[in-house]
């Protein structure tokens, strides 16, 4: 089971180490301060992706996340501005990043409107409202005690602070969907929601749940956006959520759902943060950057089809597996049993 899990992992991972190798032929590439930058670049990426990751994995989509995160930002700016302390923001604006969740939720779940049509709409809605709040100015000038965090290194080393706060995200995400019984439910969902239903899984609660994480990810992405750029403007983050499903669907997770892997993610983040920063220093145009981006998102959409999963023999179970398993009705490799398929 572990070398069916690694086969694209380690695929990306080769890559990973492609990229910092033909980084390390560009000026400055390896320097501290450098491969800070790196991690900062993509620290908002990636919470954003981590976010992503188990709606997408149910089979759903959520692309209103960077829209959520300029929201997020405008309300930070518009409530700096008119004298409320950072500390009372920052609460007030982590409510407001679940509540934009609850709304996908409201229209996903309990309306069981198409999650693309919706979170595409809720795209243009939350950006718009960032533009009702704070119009096409920005607001600068936030607490200089709070940047740090935002912007600095422990201690002088290559691993900011921000970066931190990313693999602790990304290591509960890695804790929820492959070490509980709610992360096996995830696989169940997105191999087929009827099927998991009747197996005993409360499809709806879960899904409603996962929107909810997701805008309060997107609320602390937009925290560490406004302070790192010391700038709270409407149109912060603006385009950033196909590079966030990029680097999910690159990761190795389907987008149809129900395969997929923290770890495919991570290393992928990685990666493109490594392919970003080359062509940074290399002083390629965001335009062919953009174009890059494209291509990786139309070649992570292939990944799932081309790298399919072989048959395996089915292994032994541990305990804990076989009892995780009766009640999901999902296998320690994320597959639906014979009986809860209806074979």
């Amino acid at each position: 089971m572990l070398g069916r899990l690694l086969r694209w992992e380690s695929v990306l991972l080769v890559l990973c180490v492609a990229v910092f190798v033909v980084g390390s032929f560009s000026d400055g590439f390896g320097e501290t301060s450098n491969i800070s930058f790196l991690l900062l670049d993509y620290s908002e990426v990636a919470l954003l992706a981590f976010a992503l990751l188990p709606i997408i994995l149910t089979g759903e989509i959520d692309l209103s996340v960077a829209s959520t995160l300029g929201f997020c930002s405008a309300l930070t700016g518009k409530l700096w501005d008119a004298g409320l302390s950072f500390e009372t923001i920052v609460p007030i604006v982590l409510v407001a990043g679940v509540a934009l969740g609850a709304v996908n939720a409201t229209l996903v779940v309990r309306f069981g409107l198409p999650s693309l049509a919706v979170t595409i709409g809720t795209l243009g809605l939350y950006r718009g409202l960032a533009y009702v709040l704070l119009g096409d100015g920005a607001v600068t000038g936030f607490p200089e005690n709070y940047r740090p965090l935002a912007t600095d290194s422990i201690g002088g080393s290559f691993l900011p602070y921000a970066t931190i706060l990313v693999l602790v995200v990304g290591v509960g995400i890695a804790v929820l969907v492959h070490m509980t019984t709610i992360g096996r439910s995830l696989y169940a969902i997105g191999l087929g929601a009827e099927t998991a239903r009747f197996s005993g899984i409360r499809v709806n609660r879960i899904k409603a749940a996962l929107y909810l994480l997701s805008g309060a990810l997107a609320a602390v992405a937009s925290l560490i956006y406004t302070l790192r750029y010391n700038s709270a403007r409407a149109d912060n983050a603006n385009g950033v959520e196909l590079v966030a499903v990029a680097a999910v669907l690159l990761g190795g997770v389907s987008i149809f759902g129900g395969r997929g892997t923290v770890l495919g993610v991570a290393t992928a983040l990685l990666a493109m943060a490594g392919l970003r920063n080359v062509l940074f220093l290399d002083d390629v145009s965001n335009e062919i950057q953009n174009v890059i981006t494209g291509l990786l998102l139309i070649l992570s959409v292939l990944v799932p089809v081309v790298f399919k999963p072989r048959r395996t023999k089915d292994v032994p179970l541990e305990p804990s597996d076989v009892d995780a398993e009766r009640r999901t009705g999902v296998d320690a490799g994320g597959r639906l049993r014979r009986d809860h398929q209806g074979v």
